[in-house]
């Protein structure tokens, strides 16, 4: 049987309700509207078959396929939500209050069996941040993070602490996902000139000198990202500085650390300065995209060895979305960006299309890999507030606009567990659709009343470097392919080679004579006589070599900087000057 289409869940100022996924986008009679604005939290389950949400006065658990009531549970100030994987528990967080008299406050993080309906334990968490524990995939083992120290529990019994992971101020942990043997990677803030470090560690074998599987130390870190890959075998580890000491940027500092299960661990080296946007696993494993770098942003593909695989170029980006199934990566500038979006077939690494989202805050792949969401919400901005549906070949299947007077909070799909939707063939050519495209409104750029009866200059601040199968090459205007990009670069690297091997010979070896395509104004080696004379000429004879190599840097398709063009052409005019 064919798989049911994934529900769209919206919440705002006009209630909460759910709409049918493509093509009907119809409204929903699984969840009968919830009208007003009470609505502060809701959530599905792993699976989707379950969906949670709070009205302001209780948490309700419904089944969607049977649409039947489950659970009703009297937490009228709750405004986090979360299943386990299997869906055995709900953990409900609201915030912590304590009393007038500075006494402990009562509980506010409940584990309810959702079978039964029961609390299974309370417990007290201060902070919102990881407020919710964290399950393997089967559930065997739950993991919070207590007072500097990592506590297990296994098969959902909270009465008893199995295990505990104790290193001195433990930050933050991260748990693998898959199945057994389980690992956990933690995060250890560094204090009084000692370095910060990230642990792998395979659960339950935490004590000993040499029980780590692997470790990473590094000076630069006030917090830490860790990503674990979908099969366990490596985390990247995202280090961030608040404050870059440098001074070259607003947004501090970050570096991108790879660590292996097997012990390995190593610098991803960026080619680009800057900030590090985002960083994202394929569903393979076997490969992650990285967007990083002063704008207009690079974006590269790396192996697990942290070698470029492929180079997508410079961009207006700062996030990257992997589809469910890895065969197509989203880049796209949300935010502070005008919303320009490159889809990609990453196997054959072909652009598939440039839809533009402006002012998007949300950005979700549909489940079924084809469709995305894109979304305008509340509070991050509180105007045109809306969201669309797309096909990933950039045409716009559906659309909602909600009224001037309103605003749009939270807009998600319902998940479906991995290999429910088959992967399908990419095509490249635009679906059909019944919504009225529209052009993206093009901002023009402010002229003073001096420059506006003049013609206007095509001018770029920055000049967009382009993907590394689309630079143009000499003699072939056409993209190549990856087997002709590997063999260029062989060929560049013994190329440089000789010339080094060239430039290592003993001066009193007989000079090789020179190509034919040497210029002819090219200046005797003959002295004048005149010292003063000698130096210009030896300072020029260097400017004429310079000319050369970014000749050849132009032929193999490396873009120049414009100051350095100009420079060029200022030395060649002044060796061919000859006063009258």
């Amino acid at each position: 049987m064919a798989p049911s289409t994934p529900l769209l869940t919206v919440r705002g100022s006009e209630g909460l309700y759910m709409v049918n996924g493509p093509p009907h986008f119809t409204e929903s009679t699984v969840l009968p509207r919830e009208s007003g604005k009470n609505c502060k939290v809701y959530t599905f389950s792993k699976d989707g078959t379950l969906f949670a949400w709070g009205d302001g006065e209780k948490i309700n658990i419904i089944n969607v396929t049977n649409k039947r009531l489950l659970h009703s549970f009297n937490l009228p100030k709750a405004v986090c939500l979360e299943f386990s994987p299997k869906n055995s528990v709900l953990a409900t967080w609201q915030p912590y209050t304590t009393s007038k008299d500075g006494t402990a406050g009562i509980p506010n993080l409940q584990l309810y069996d959702v079978k039964t309906g029961t609390c299974l334990k309370s417990f007290n968490q201060k902070k919102m941040q990881n407020w919710c524990p964290s399950w393997s995939e089967d559930e065997t083992i739950c993991a919070r993070n207590v007072n500097n120290e990592v506590h297990f529990f296994e098969s959902n019994n909270f009465n008893t602490i199995t295990n505990k992971l104790h290193l001195q101020k433990i930050s933050d942990f991260v748990l693998s996902p898959g199945p057994q043997p389980y690992k956990v990677a933690v995060y250890v803030p560094g204090s009084k000139g000692a370095p910060s470090f990230v642990r792998l560690y395979q659960y339950p074998n935490f004590d000993g000198p040499h029980a780590a599987l692997a470790n990473k130390s590094f000076f630069k870190a006030d917090k830490v990202t860790m990503l674990w890959n979908k099969k366990a075998t490596a985390v990247l580890v995202i280090a961030s500085t608040d404050v870059d000491k440098t001074g070259a940027s607003y947004y501090g500092e970050q570096t991108l650390h790879y660590i292996a299960t097997n012990g390995e661990s190593a610098v991803v080296q960026l080619p680009k300065n800057g900030p590090i946007y985002d960083v994202v696993w394929n569903s393979s494993s076997t490969e992650f995209c990285a967007v990083y770098g002063f704008m207009p942003a690079k974006a590269t593909i790396f192996n697990l060895k942290c070698d470029p695989v492929f180079d997508f170029g410079t961009g207006p980006r700062n996030a990257a979305y992997y589809s469910p199934h890895g065969h197509i990566l989203v880049l796209a500038g949300f935010g502070n960006l005008r919303g320009q979006m490159e889809v990609w077939d990453v196997k054959n690494y072909k652009l598939i299309s440039k839809p533009v989202a402006s002012d998007s805050t949300y950005f979700a792949w549909c489940p079924d890999g084809e469709h995305i969401l894109t979304a305008t919400c509340a509070p991050r901005l509180r105007v045109n507030n809306g969201y669309k549906i797309w096909h990933y070949t950039g045409s716009v299947l559906h659309k909602y606009d909600v009224p001037s007077n309103g605003e749009l909070w939270q807009v998600s799909w319902q998940p479906f567990l991995d290999g429910i939707f088959p992967a399908k063939t990419i095509t490249y050519q635009a679906v059909p659709s019944d919504v009225p495209s529209e052009e993206p409104k093009v901002a023009t750029a402010y002229r003073p009343p001096a420059l506006r009866n003049k013609p206007i200059t095509n001018s770029k601040l920055h000049e967009d470097e382009p993907p590394q199968n689309m630079k143009p090459q000499p003699g072939n205007d056409k993209p190549l392919s990856k087997t002709a990009l590997k063999n260029q670069r062989k060929h560049e690297a013994k190329k440089a080679a000789k010339q080094e091997a060239r430039s290592d010979k003993s001066p009193d070896l007989a000079p090789t004579p020179a190509p034919q395509s040497t210029p002819r104004n090219t200046l005797s080696h003959s002295t004048s006589g005149d010292p003063e004379i000698d130096r210009k000429i030896k300072n020029l004879r260097k400017k004429l070599k310079a000319i050369e190599q970014l000749k050849e840097q132009a032929a193999t398709g490396k873009q120049l900087e414009k100051n350095q063009v100009f420079s060029a052409f200022f030395t060649w005019a002044c060796s061919h000057y000859h006063p009258s």
